[in-house]
Parts: structure tokens; sequence; C-alpha cells
């Protein structure tokens, strides 16, 4: 009789768990330390300046109240334009919003996914006032750091870097998230290193720093009773959930070299087809390889039609596309995911302003078109790997 049974779930990427985070976790149950204090706490800060490379750091409860902090610590106001790299997810974007600001997006370049220099630029010349840039790192790959810190010095900007992608990568030898004034990364449950939840605020400026943790437990006066003089926030990160990170952090080279290891047998698979992976400028950036994601190269793209909830293709021999793919990997209990959305693409920001580096360009929406992420699981086998492999190649066929 033939065997039934489903086959097992290959995830685009889940937490790896090793043991000393049930210990840190054990310890403060039993110390009673459960709230927004203790030892996981402070340790996870003291690891994490260790790590990156600033001198201050703030557990916060996930990488968008990070993100928010940055913004009120950059005295971001109603009304005022903010430059925002636009191919990422929408947690980078939103927390502009939230102080009543207006993102405007800056296009991609095709050598790392990032933000564009040149449209940042261009971005500058049409909104000379702003003051404000949010420069992320997609699926781990550092952006052009050199050049987009020249734009912003230029222009008297703030950076403002969103490194929860990109733990442990490096720009010229030097760790992503210490490139801005403040800086932010994540422990979401799919990060490099995770907590399940949890994020950080990262900066040089100790002010700054000590703003965040007042801000992030409500902003209670010191006083001997509840005093409040401004608007506080419930954003601290649990000593629990700090407990699950301490655990985590001495397994972040670890973990980076089990996913570059993913990263180099997919780019050896797929020499043959008319696809690519994921870009890095390997002269001056290390990548975490957070996200390993191919993109199909045009003359080898079936017709696939898009809409807001919707995909559907044509089939056609020798050619296919991030639909089809990722269809062909579902049918086998196989998680893919699209690559992200431009933010000038999504309904909610389509009236915002989009800046490319060239008029009637846009090179986000083309990668998007053709782009699509593929399992990366550390835990993933060689074995599953190769069937993730297998199909993909299939969709050539």
């Amino acid at each position: 009789m033939a065997n039934t049974e489903p086959k097992k779930k290959i995830w685009l990427a889940t937490p790896t768990m090793h043991g000393d985070e049930l210990t840190y976790m054990a310890e403060a149950y039993h110390t009673n330390w459960m709230s927004t204090v203790g030892a996981n706490i402070n340790e996870v800060e003291r690891l994490a300046c260790e790590t990156v490379g600033c001198k201050h750091a703030v557990g916060l409860a996930c990488g968008t109240a990070a993100l928010h902090m940055a913004m009120k610590l950059a005295g971001v106001r109603p009304g005022e334009r903010v430059f925002c790299t636009d191919m990422t997810f929408a947690a980078t974007v939103n927390p502009v919003v939230y102080e009543q600001a207006v993102p405007v997006f800056i296009d991609t370049e095709p050598d790392t996914w990032n933000m564009d220099p040149v449209a940042l630029e261009r971005a500058f010349e049409k909104y000379p006032e702003v003051r404000v840039v949010v420069i992320v790192h997609l699926y781990g790959t550092p952006a052009k750091l050199d050049e987009l810190r020249a734009v912003c010095d230029r222009h008297g900007a703030v950076i403002i870097e969103d490194a929860a992608e990109s733990l442990g990568a490096t720009y010229k030898g030097k760790q992503t998230g210490s490139f801005g004034t403040y800086n932010c990364i994540s422990f979401n449950g799919n990060k490099i290193i995770t907590g399940s939840s949890g994020g950080m605020l990262l900066t040089d400026d100790k002010d700054a720093a000590d703003k965040v943790r007042k801000w992030s437990t409500q902003s209670r006066d010191n006083a001997p009773w509840y005093q409040h003089t401004e608007v506080g926030y419930n954003y601290r990160m649990s000593n629990v959930i700090a407990g699950v990170v301490r655990g985590q952090f001495p397994y972040l080279q670890e973990h980076i070299d089990r996913k570059r290891a993913i990263f180099d047998r997919y780019k050896a698979a797929f020499a043959d087809l008319p696809v690519k992976m994921n870009p890095y400028e390997a002269d001056r950036a290390v990548p975490n390889f957070w996200l390993s994601c191919m993109i199909i190269d045009k003359n080898a793209m079936c017709r696939q039609t898009r809409g807001d909830l919707r995909a559907s293709f044509v089939p056609e021999p020798g050619k296919s596309c991030p639909t089809e793919i990722l269809e062909a990997l579902a049918a086998q209990n196989i998680e893919g995911r699209p690559i992200w959305k431009p933010m000038h693409m999504q309904p909610i920001y389509t009236d915002n302003d989009f800046v490319p580096a060239v008029d009637g360009a846009d090179v986000g929406a083309d990668i998007f078109a053709r782009g699509l992420c593929l399992p990366s699981d550390i835990k993933m086998t060689v074995e599953e790997q190769e069937r993730v492999i297998e199909i993909v190649r299939s969709c050539f066929e």
C-alpha cells in the first residue's frame, strides 16, 4: 500500500533553540523577576552592546517599538516628511505614521535590494527640509552605507537604522545596527536569534537611551507616587523573554554560518537555471543570510498576474514565475514567501510620494514581480533542501 502520510513541513524560518534559553527563563521564574526588570534584561543589553558595538542598548517588547522610540528621539513631528526604504516590511514605516508624519518612499537599487543612494539624493532635491532617513538592510544584506551616509551628511539628516533582519551582518568589518544615530534590532520568532518576541534600541547617546527607558515604562517620573509629565508606552522587554534572547546570543555566529550554508547550496544548485540569488557586495559586506531569496531572469518569466489579494500565472515550458514556484512548494507542504511588496504599492500608502533613481523606473516593483524567498530554516536538513531544489528546478522544465 502506498504511503499516504503527508510529508514533514519545511518552514521558511523558525526558532532554533539550544537549551540555554530554558535555563535563563527558569532563573527568572525561580527568582520571581517575571516583569520588566531583572538579570536577563541587563545581560541581554550588555551582550547587544558588545556584539553590535554601541554604547547603550534598551530592551523593548519588539523591533517596532524600537523604531517608534527612534522616531520620538529624532523629534519627528506631525505632518513632516520622513524618507523610508521602499522595499521592506510595514513595521519599518508604520512608526512614522504613529507620530503623524508622512513617509516618502525611496526606490531600491539592484546591487543589494536596499535603498538607492541616487534616489535618496533626488528625494532631497525635491524635499530639502527632510531631517530623518530610515535605512533597512533587507533580508540581512547591508545597504550601501558609505553612499547613503554621505547623502545624509550633506543634507544634515539623522539616520535611523532598521537592522531588524541583519543582526550579525557587517559592512566593512563593522556590525550593522551601529551606523545610525538610533538603531533598531528585532528578536521576532523568525529572526537570526529570537526571544519569540522582543527588540532593542541601540545608540551611543546615553541621554537618548535614558529617555527610551523612561518612555517605554509609561514615562513614570521619579516621584514617590505615580506621576507623569509626558505620554509613555508599555514597551519594555520582559525579563522572561530576555531569558530566551540571552540563551540565543552565544549561537549567533553558528546560526549565521548555517544560514550561509543554505544560501550557498541554493546558489550552486541553481547555477544552470535562469535565476540569481539575492545579491550583496562581497567586497564591502558580509550578510547574515537570514533569508535566501531568488530572482528569475526577465526572459525566463512566464505570464503572471497579481491583484491586491490573489495571483495567477500561465504555465510555459522552460519558464516560471514566483506564483508557480510558491504554489508548487505549498503543494508539497513547503513554505515559501513572495519578496516584500514595496511600500508605495501598498493600498494604505498609495497616496504617498515615491522617488526612483530615474524618472519612470521602479526597481522595487520589478524585484517583487520576479523574486521569492526560499525555505531558510536552520533546522532544515540537506535532504529537505534537496526536495526544495528539485521542486524549483521542475518549474523550469
